[in-house]
């Protein structure tokens, strides 16, 4: 007999609601057959228009010289972590719908949650570089050469792959140490971060601190820096003379603005509002919106407001059949020649 039976009784029953749940239910975004036919062709187009847009915009960096600079480096990585975001979401629900089968392993709604925040970090911090990039273009032109060294460049990229990595390693580490009670049912389409603690039935006052810590480093503080940067840039283009001056340095930096609101503007009000201020349904479509509409119409508003993005497009799909070129040469020494 143990001596301390109460203890024993709680650990095994913790343990025992823990090995219950050895998957999740994704309830999706309808249980109706018919409204899962539409949502399935809608998202699968959705999808394909985003990988295939990033893809021509990497592209078209790649073979262009004279994009490789460092405000195209930062929209080339944004477009690959764009690619990775959609993908580790969208394909999943997309296989539910035709299966039928709503169910995701334990084991795989951890790796979803991981890549998530991953990318949506990763997302989150390389536009705040291209703020800083472009902050520095219009208010320091004469030392940018000098500021946004292609060794720079390669930390800020490095930064946002590296920290968001860091971030949700640790959320995903934290999910595990959580008990679910047999409660299963996620009211999502995807294994959200904030949806998953919030069916977990054990203390989970650790991970909503760390969402409102670390998820601040990673948004909060990337966001409060583009808006310095743009406060800035709009002092400086105000100063301009010209009309023309000012329309294109509007016009560069609007595409950019129009991006950071989409992403920004959803995810804050996801994550970093009080929960009693939305409902799960908006919970829903703020991350429809930043999981598919945003990567999806990014490669349209850079491409639709950049000639020189255009330009490099045109190019890359009227190539003829038997040209062909080097991707390898697309470093930064290729950069630095610019510099130079």
């Amino acid at each position: 007999m143990s001596l301390f039976p109460h203890v024993f009784t709680n650990r095994t029953m913790e343990q025992k609601n823990q090995s219950e749940v050895s998957e999740f239910i994704l309830l999706g975004l309808s249980s109706k057959p018919e409204q899962e036919r539409l949502l399935f062709f809608l998202f699968m187009l959705m999808y394909l228009t985003t990988v295939l847009g990033n893809l021509l915009i990497i592209l078209a960096i790649r073979i262009d010289s004279r994009l490789h600079t460092p405000m195209y480096f930062f929209l080339s990585n944004l477009s690959l972590g764009d690619i990775c975001f959609t993908t580790t979401t969208i394909p999943k629900m997309l296989v539910s719908y035709i299966s039928g089968n709503k169910e995701i392993l334990y084991i795989s709604c951890l790796a979803q949650l991981f890549f998530f925040n991953w990318f949506a970090g990763l997302d989150s911090i390389l536009l705040a570089s291209m703020a800083y990039d472009r902050y520095i273009a219009i208010c320091a032109p004469l030392h940018y050469t000098m500021i946004m060294t292609p060794r720079v460049c390669v930390l800020l990229v490095a930064v946002s792959w590296f920290w968001p990595c860091v971030n949700a390693l640790t959320h995903t580490v934290l999910i595990t140490q959580l008990s679910f009670c047999g409660h299963n049912e996620i009211p999502h389409f995807f294994c959200d971060l904030g949806v998953v603690i919030r069916i977990a039935c054990s203390d989970t006052s650790i991970n909503d601190l760390l969402i409102y810590t670390m998820g601040g480093l990673t948004a909060i503080i990337p966001f409060m820096g583009i808006l310095i940067s743009y406060f800035h840039i709009f002092v400086a283009v105000l100063k301009i003379p010209s009309a023309y001056g000012k329309w294109k340095a509007f016009s560069t930096c609007g595409s950019h603005l129009t991006v950071v609101c989409l992403f920004y503007g959803t995810i804050i009000g996801v994550y970093f509002s009080p929960t009693s201020t939305h409902t799960a349904q908006q919970d829903i479509a703020s991350a429809v919106m930043y999981t598919a509409v945003t990567p999806m119409l990014n490669p349209f508003i850079y491409s639709l407001r950049n000639n020189d993005i255009k330009g490099a497009l045109r190019m890359l799909l009227l190539r003829k059949p038997g040209f062909s070129s080097d991707f390898s040469h697309y470093t930064f020494t290729a950069i630095r020649k610019r510099f130079q």
